[in-house]
């Protein structure tokens, strides 16, 4: 969620009930540290920093998150486990995404404290196999605490986490439709409009498959790949695409990255709202299946 994930999504998630997370993926260690400050100044409530271990500043945004005293941090690509001390002696929760049960056992055999299991169903980046199959078999394979991520956008979808064993969700496309998001409003309405079949996968030759809502950048990719690009050509083609989508709201030749359940959002509301929706369909839907549990 790097553009997407700024202190003012964050802290109205925090706010509703919710976790919020910056995402730090595209910020240098002193904008971090200014959007920690930011967001602190719109919530006093919890909230936790996402790090992109490829990241050219890994090291010093650890160290931020280290001296800012943030109570969680999740981590995507790469392997948290040079760091885990550093982030363990800080008293930080490490959360890392996983994409299969094999890794999901080794993170917790790192020290991580919980997972994110992401299915393909999710935006951006992402694995190979699908939130229905993915969770049950990350929950049987740990014995940590297992966060479902990918294709959820509604109550049912909460709901359907939990009765895979899921102890919780993390949501992002459908907090992109939401009124404190700060990312442009073409992007929002082009999420908003697009239907069950326009979310595309590209990058699939390279190892490193996104997905993303059809537009001009994805055609161009998808023609370039069936010709045989190398990995340095996509990720020319990609350079700065998401900003120029998220930022500057070019919807045709930017990545407007989203989940398969793009197709599912209809409308731009508040997080509050979002969240109180969400978890009074999960109930329903646990009530009517379980005979009043609710969560």
């Amino acid at each position: 969620m790097a553009w997407v994930s700024t202190a003012e999504l964050v802290s109205a998630v925090s706010n509703a009930g919710g976790l919020g997370i910056i995402a730090a993926g595209n910020l240098t260690p002193e904008e971090l540290e200014k959007e920690i400050k930011r967001t602190r100044e719109m919530t006093d409530k919890p909230f936790g920093v996402n790090i992109m271990l490829l990241s050219p500043h890994v090291d010093s945004l650890i160290e931020v998150v280290c001296q800012q005293k943030i109570p969680v941090v999740t981590t995507g690509a790469g392997n948290p486990g040079k760091y885990m001390d550093t982030f363990k002696n800080a008293g930080i929760k490490v959360i890392p995404v996983v994409a299969s049960p094999s890794l999901a056992k080794r993170m917790e055999n790192l020290g991580a404290d919980a997972v994110i299991a992401e299915g393909m169903e999710a935006g951006g980046h992402v694995g190979k196999l699908t939130t229905m199959v993915l969770i049950p078999q990350v929950v049987d394979a740990v014995s940590i605490p297992v966060i479902a991520a990918g294709g959820i956008a509604d109550g049912r979808g909460v709901a359907a986490a939990f009765c895979l064993g899921a102890s919780g969700v993390q949501i992002g496309t459908r907090f992109v439709c939401s009124q404190e998001c700060t990312v442009h409003t073409e992007y929002k309405k082009r999420i908003v409009k697009a239907g069950p079949m326009d979310s595309v996968l590209t990058g699939l030759s390279t190892g490193h498959p996104v997905r993303s809502l059809r537009n001009k950048l994805t055609r161009k990719l998808l023609q370039i790949e069936k010709n045989g690009a190398s990995f340095e050509e996509i990720e020319k083609l990609t350079l700065g695409s998401l900003r120029r989508a998220v930022v500057e709201g070019d919807i045709a030749e930017g990545s407007v990255m989203a989940g398969q359940i793009a197709g599912m959002i209809k409308d731009i509301k508040p997080v509050k709202e979002i969240i109180t929706d969400l978890i009074e369909e999960a109930n329903n839907v646990l009530a009517s299946l379980h005979g009043g549990v609710t969560v």
